[in-house]
């Protein structure tokens, strides 16, 4: 679609699933399974939704979702359900080959938004490579390799640094093998807390779900569109205490998130959820006092 003189596509990865009560926090079940159906596992269903944007010069992405990489007790866990390969997805919708991205842009390091960085060197996912399917790390199997070779691949300095030293609380989230390989292979540029990767697309650090997660803003024509990356996830989070528990700083998100979502209404903001299954584009509306979202 055309927004301003860019174009934009979404990008839906693969749908996948969380504990729905991790995702939602302190809300209790009885709200949230109105909202989000739970599996006989309590999960509920997600994608990851990434932004492509074309320039007159760059191909650009935004977030690779959560990659191909994993191992079949891996994808029974997280429920993963992958219909086809994300650069056929990516071809699809774009006409692109993964050698044809310019620049891949992160917003934070997390699995499920970096997976996709690298791919295993058998070409495809781990389970399809006759590996231990009880093997944790993919690192220990495969030498993971870029997935989109061209590309320059940016993301904080701020979040790197927290990567490459996670607590005990988000250790889980972070997998070397989505980003040690483009370091290695001088592709790997670390950029400043906010920063433009081309004008009118600001990336800008945002605590709550972290000390060093990033926001997505593009501006071109008098739209914006505004990718709340895991400070909002899905449309059903835009209720201010509607905040998930793996947040390490809740107060954090909920204060950002009365700041922005206010604004969201006023000036009319395309929003992208980045792990809604259904609807990642809304524009949001208030009504007695509440600010809903209304699918695009």
């Amino acid at each position: 679609m055309k927004f301003g003189d860019y174009r934009i596509e979404i990008l839906p990865d693969t749908e996948f699933r969380l504990d729905g009560g991790a995702m939602f926090g302190v809300v209790p079940r009885t709200l949230w399974e109105r909202v989000a159906p739970p599996d006989e596992s309590n999960r509920i269903r997600m994608n990851m939704n990434c932004l492509f944007v074309e320039t007159p010069t760059e191909k650009i992405l935004v977030e690779t979702g959560i990659g191909e990489k994993w191992s079949k007790k891996q994808t029974r866990l997280y429920g993963i359900f992958r219909e086809k390969p994300f650069t056929q997805t990516l071809f699809e919708k774009t006409g692109c080959r993964p050698e044809e991205i310019t620049i891949v842009v992160n917003t934070h390091l997390h699995f499920d938004h970096a997976g996709g960085n690298t791919i295993s060197d058998c070409g495809l996912r781990i389970a399809d490579c006759g590996f231990d399917e009880d093997r944790r790390s993919t690192a220990e199997i495969s030498k993971p390799t870029p997935q989109f070779p061209n590309a320059r691949y940016l993301v904080s300095k701020f979040e790197f640094e927290n990567a490459e030293n996670p607590t005990e609380r988000d250790r889980a989230s972070y997998l070397a093998e989505n980003w040690r390989p483009l370091a290695d292979r001088g592709q790997l540029e670390l950029m400043p807390d906010e920063y433009e990767v081309v004008a009118g697309l600001t990336m800008e650090t945002v605590r709550g779900h972290s000390a060093s997660m990033q926001t997505v803003r593009l501006t071109r024509g008098g739209e914006t569109l505004y990718g709340f990356a895991d400070l909002v996830p899905t449309r059903a989070h835009v209720a201010p205490a509607w905040i998930m528990g793996y947040d390490l700083y809740p107060l954090e998100t909920l204060a950002a998130k009365k700041r922005l979502l206010p604004r969201a209404v006023a000036e009319d903001w395309l929003c992208l959820f980045y792990h809604d299954f259904s609807a990642p584009l809304c524009r949001l509306t208030e009504k007695d006092g509440k600010i809903l979202p209304v699918p695009v």
